[in-house]
Parts: structure tokens; sequence; C-alpha cells
């Protein structure tokens, strides 16, 4: 197979781009460094777009690995075709490579294997054939034999009937067909093991649709319900529809002795063989669509949530809030290095709210804390109620914000934490990430196995290899796409860097604990295990501002430097200007001897000239400084103090296949449906919304007793 060839018709990108894009993975090239440092080789695509070509070229590699498995394999048995040859090099999929491969797979025992040692295969052909005025029970007489256990014409017949059956049901053409129309016209249905049994699963006690409308997430839910035995699921498939499908493609024309028999044969061989496989392949792909959906949206949504605008410069205070054990408070400097810790006690049972007060102010005032970040776990709306009380009676100038606590606990009983906080409680631990998280969210998330940190839905149902691999590429391109500082970063932060093991993270710390700061990239090559080629893979993203050439606090490569400094001669400055700020006319410099130009004399393309120009006009620019900030809060509502069309402004926590969820300042989240997200149809609420994005909204609906808010992005809701 020419992948090259295959990918850039299905991509839509220029053949030329796509083989190099193959040789670059194959070199060893990782996703985030082609994306960065080689767009003249693949015309600047974004890192998303790679990546998809890199799954969908793994993908056809094993797809070409099976198909010459199966090839060898009919050519071992002397069955092999052209025909058969021309269809396996015309399958798409490795369903269509099995349906071929279907009638030379060794087979368990069945009714038509068992016939066939009978002997029955030849009075099976003649019948099929439907080319005899002879009746199938008059030429099965022949072939009684009770030594086979042929008994009588009638078991003759029936083994000759099981063959066909089976016959037909291997006919690749033939299933391809019933699964497509199948498909199209069949619905999902599911109905309720036990009517009276309450569950989550009531909206699908009695449940049918369409399987080529059914949303993804209602096929997981389904898939969960019936793993749970609340729900019989099934596909619902006109009968006379397929076997009329069978019978045109197996029947010759007009009423022939055999006709009746085949068709018997034909009927048998849909409800026995045919429906049920077809019924499980359709739902395996409509769960194979659901689950590649539910990690696209999870994959957006840790995307946002890791791109977060940090709150940089500013001296936190994290509150991991509970009942029996206390609040854990811990105050962490403008770096994220830990000042203090302590234990408080404003909630039942304990109700210590006024020394709470003290300890809490007095830490405050003591360390100049200038933003509060509380867990969003038990006790949270009690903790936060108690922080709002604080800041307003005491008039303190602090804001905070309630930040989702999924994956602290998981963080704090971790390895990396008992490294990184020996002496303290894992209590303690889960309060000073909640403190960084709204400082620098991506470093501190990176410390978390993405899957904890729920911003997806469904997410322990997804095949976990799959989800893991998608989950850390997103990872991935978010710490490469703002880039590390090398003298700052924790090995965690470091390990995700690309061509940086975890092992290598762990050396380069060795290695700046025991010689001091890394002064320039390039010393790198001195640590342990960090060849050449990691070397290359990494630099780029790895940032030393204390070195003595400023382009290493920039984003352009050690590869480019001679180019950029020839740049910078070209157009009158030198490296130092780069920090001094001087570069202003840069670009207009540039555009006036024309790019093409300036990139010919320099001997790199237009794209990277591009990239040069911006970082040294911008050394070290974070691209998360450019998004909106996180909404600080002062004060707190309750459920009790919402009414229909009240005006909030709010925050998206979560992004999910049948609407968004946000945070208004109230304990629980409310829920902006599809349908309630704007003006016009949307397919997927990620068309218009984004974790962490400041949103107007309005109150639709209030239950009280169940805790749940209706919001509408639409306007306020006309008074009924």
């Amino acid at each position: 197979m020419n992948f090259a060839q295959a990918l850039a018709a299905e991509f839509g990108i220029k053949p030329e781009y796509s083989e190099n894009i193959l040789k670059l993975i194959d070199d060893g090239n990782t996703i985030p460094f082609i994306a960065r440092y080689r767009k003249e080789m693949h015309g600047s695509m974004d890192d998303q777009k790679l990546r998809e070509i890199s799954e969908r070229y793994q993908y056809l590699q094993n797809l070409d690995k099976r198909r010459g498995e199966v090839l060898a394999s009919i050519e071992s048995l002397g069955k092999l075709t052209d025909e058969i040859s021309a269809a396996l090099d015309k399958a798409a999929t490795l369903t269509e490579i099995e349906d071929i491969y279907r009638p030379y797979k060794p087979k368990r025992k069945t009714r038509a294997s068992v016939a066939r040692e009978k002997g029955l295969e030849p009075l099976a052909a003649a019948i099929f054939a439907q080319e005899t005025r002879e009746y199938p029970i008059d030429m099965a007489a022949a072939y009684v034999n009770p030594e086979k256990e042929v008994n009588t014409p009638e078991e003759a017949l029936q083994g000759a009937l099981d063959i066909i059956a089976e016959d037909i049901s291997d006919n690749a053409e033939l299933r391809k067909r019933l699964r497509t129309v199948a498909f199209e016209h069949g619905n999902i249905v599911s109905k309720a093991s036990d009517p009276e049994a309450q569950s989550v699963y009531e909206n699908y006690y009695d449940y049918s649709e369409p399987m080529k409308k059914a949303a993804g997430y209602k096929i997981l839910a389904l898939d969960r319900g019936e793993r749970e035995k609340f729900l019989k699921v099934s596909i619902d498939f006109d009968r006379s529809c397929g076997i009329d499908i069978i019978t045109k493609a197996v029947l010759k024309r007009g009423e022939l002795p055999c006709t009746d028999a085949v068709r018997t044969a034909a009927e048998d061989a849909y409800d026995r063989l045919i429906f049920p496989s077809i019924q499980n392949e359709l739902r395996g792909e409509l769960t194979d669509a659901a689950v590649e959906n539910a990690i696209k949206v999870f994959s957006e949504n840790l995307h946002q949530l890791l791109m977060q605008s940090p709150v940089k410069g500013k001296v936190a205070m994290g509150l991991d809030p509970g009942y029996r054990m206390g609040c854990k408070v811990a105050v962490v400097d403008a770096t994220g290095r830990l000042l203090n810790t302590t234990v408080i006690y404003p909630v039942p049972p304990f109700n210590k709210v006024e020394e709470a007060k003290r300890i809490v102010s007095k830490f405050i005032r003591a360390y100049g804390v200038e933003i509060i970040a509380i867990g969003n776990g038990t006790a949270g709306k009690e903790t936060e109620i108690f922080a709002a009380d604080l800041i307003r009676e005491q008039k303190l100038n602090v804001g905070y914000m309630v930040v989702s606590e999924a994956g602290a606990s998981v963080y704090s009983a971790s390895k990396l934490a008992a490294e990184e906080f020996p002496d303290y409680d894992v209590n303690v631990r889960s309060a000073i990430s909640i403190a960084r998280r709204l400082q620098d969210p991506l470093a501190e998330l990176v410390k978390i196995d993405p899957k904890a940190i729920g911003v997806g839905q469904y997410q322990h149902d997804m095949p976990q290899k799959r989800l893991s691999e998608a989950l850390d590429g997103v990872v991935e391109d978010c710490v490469n796409s703002v880039g590390v500082d090398l003298n700052t970063a924790s090995p965690a932060l470091l390990s995700k860097v690309v061509g940086i093991s975890s092992a290598v993270s762990k050396n380069i710390v060795a290695y700046r604990e025991a010689n001091g700061e890394f002064k320039s990239r390039k010393e790198l090559l001195k640590v342990a295990k960090l060849g050449p080629k990691a070397f290359e893979q990494c630099a780029g993203f790895m940032r030393v501002s204390e070195s003595d050439n400023p382009l290493d606090g920039t984003a352009v490569h050690p590869e480019s430097y001679a180019a950029a400094e020839a740049l910078l001669t070209l157009c009158g400055f030198r490296p130092a200007d780069i920090r001094g700020g001087s570069l202003g006319k840069l670009k207009e410099t540039v555009a006036r001897m024309g790019y093409d130009k300036t990139a010919e004399k320099l001997g790199i393309g237009v794209p990277t000239l591009t990239d040069i120009i911006n970082e040294l006009m911008r050394p070290g620019r974070d691209p998360r400084d450019e998004l909106p900030k996180p909404m600080l809060r002062t004060d707190v509502m309750d459920i009790k103090d919402l009414k229909v069309g009240m005006e909030l402004q709010g925050t998206v926590r979560n992004v999910i296949d049948f609407g968004a969820f946000v945070d208004i300042g109230v304990h629980q989240d409310g829920l902006v449906h599809i349908s309630q997200i704007a003006n016009r149809r949307i397919k997927h609420p990620s068309e218009v919304l984004k974790v962490g994005d400041i949103v107007k909204v309005w109150v639709l609906s209030i239950d009280e007793a169940k805790g749940r808010i209706g919001l509408t992005m639409k306007g306020e809701p006309k008074k009924q």
C-alpha cells in the first residue's frame, strides 16, 4: 500500500507533504517537533492534524499487516484467486478484510462443518446451483449413509442446507451490503430488564432511535446500562428487508425445484448466522464511534483546561475542604514554593469558625496572600461561604476561585508527591496542589494522570490504552507549545517535553542540583542519557533565560541560531537587542526587504523566518497570557438565592455532548443544554464553548430538591 498517497487523498494534502510527514515520523521525530520546526516540509500544519495523520498512518500500517497475513493464509490453503487478491487490495477496513477471510478462516465445529465431514458438500453445491429439475429430497436420497450417520434423505438435505447457509453467511459482499442497509434503516433499541427498578437509565427503559442519528453519549449510556443489567439493548431492522437482499443475491430467476430449499437456507443464514453477527458488528461500530467522539471531547476539554491563563506573580492560599479531617490550608509564594501549612475546622462537626478566621487572616497578612483557591469537593460549599464571609467582614483585598480538585487526592498519595513533600501529610499535599492549580494549571496538572482530571464523560468506559494515548498527546502538545523553564521546571513537567523520558527528566534535575543552574541549552548535552537526537527534539522547547545567549530564552531552535543572528545583522540589530526590547521595527524591515528574498538569503523557509521574527520580538512569549484571566470571586450565592431570569456570569467547567456545565458561584454547576447555547443550530457545544470560557448566562430553571440548575445563553427567558 502506498501510505503517503492514501493519506494525501484522505486528508486533502499535497503528496510531497504526506511523504515528508511519514519520513519524519519514521525517523523518530515527535509531533510537536515536526509541527514547530519542520513547517516547510508539511505546509505549516498544526500539531492536531499531524497527530491525526500519524494515528491514521498507524492504522493503515496495521491494516496492511493484516492484509498480508490473510493473503498468506489463503494462499497456503491453495485457494487464492485474482478476485480474492483484488478484493483484499480494495478492502479499506479491518472488517472488510475479515469478511473476505471468513470462508477460509479455521472454524470451530459448526453444523456446516459436520455436514461437510459427512460428505454432503456435493449435494449442497448441486442444490445451490439451482440447475437441475430434480427435487432436493430426491437428490438427497443418494447421500444416505448410516456409516457417516446420515440415516435418511431428510438428514442429508438438512446437512446440505446447513452448508448452503454457512456459504451464504461467508459472502463478504453480501455482508457488506446488509451491514450498510441495516445501519441506514435500523434502530438502536433498549428495554428495561426490570421496568420497576429505579436507576439513572430510566430514560432508556423504552427507547428507540435510528442508528445513524443516535448521539454518542446515548450509545455509551446504553452500553453501561446493559453492563449493569438495567437494560436489554438490540438492533431493530426489518427482517423482510434483510431476507429480500439475500434472496435477490442467491436465487435464480423463476421457481425451480431447488428454489424453496435455497430460500430456506437463506432465511436460516440470515436469522442464525448473519444478523446476530452484523448486530454485534454494528453495536461495536456505534460504540467505537461514540468512544472516539468522547475521547475527542475529553481531549479538547483537557487542552483548554491545561491552557487556561495562569495567575502569575501572586502569593496563593489553597484550601482543601473537609468535615471530620478539617480544612487543610497551604500558602505558596509567587513561584509555587511552599511557605506554610495548617489545618482549620470552620465547618461541622467542629464549627470552630472564629478560630479558623483568626488563623486564615493571620496567614493572609503574614504572607501577603492575594488569591485563594478552594477545592470543590466535600464541604466545598461551606468552606466557600466561610472564605467569602471572612473577605467581606475584614475587607480583605483578596479574591477567591473554586477550582476542581479532581485528581488532587490521586496526586497527594502518589510517589511523585511523596518525593516533592516527604515531610507532609497527604491531605496537606492536596491543599498545595489546589493552590498551585490556580497559579499555573499546566505545571500542576501534568503531575496527575489526565484521566483523573475530570473534564470528560464516561471516561471509565473508554479503552484505557487509547484514552491514555490521546490525553498524553494533548498534555505533550500543551507543554511544548508553552515551553519549559529548564532551571525551575519539576521532573514531572520536564518529562512532558518531547525527547525527554521520566528517567532523563530526573537526570536533568540531578544535574541542576549538582552543578547549579543551566547556563545554556547546549549544557543539556552533559546530562546523562540525553543524546543528540533527544537534544534535537527537546532543545527548542526548553528556556534558559539566564543564558549569555539571549536566543536560549526563546523558542528559536539551536539549529536556527545562525539564521537568527544573520537576520539581526541584516536588519541592523545585535543579539543584545533581543532582551532590550529594541526590535520594534524588525517586522517592518523584513517586510521592506521581502520575506521570500530574506528567507532565501538566510537559507531557511518563510515559515521558519516568520517564527524567528515573532520570537525575537517577544522572547519567551507564553501563549496563555493572551487568554481571558480566571474569574475571581469575593462573595458566594446559595441555590435559594437564584431566581428564574437572573443574569449571571460564570466559568465553563466541562463541555460534553449534550451541553456544558458552568460555575456560577453556587455550590453546584448549572447546565446549559445544547439547545440553550446559541440562537442557531449547532452539532456540538464545542463549536461555541470551551473549558475556561467566561460566559453570560440566565437562570432557566431551578430544582432545589435535586440540586439542579438549568441555564441559558440565549438571553433572558420569557416569563411564564
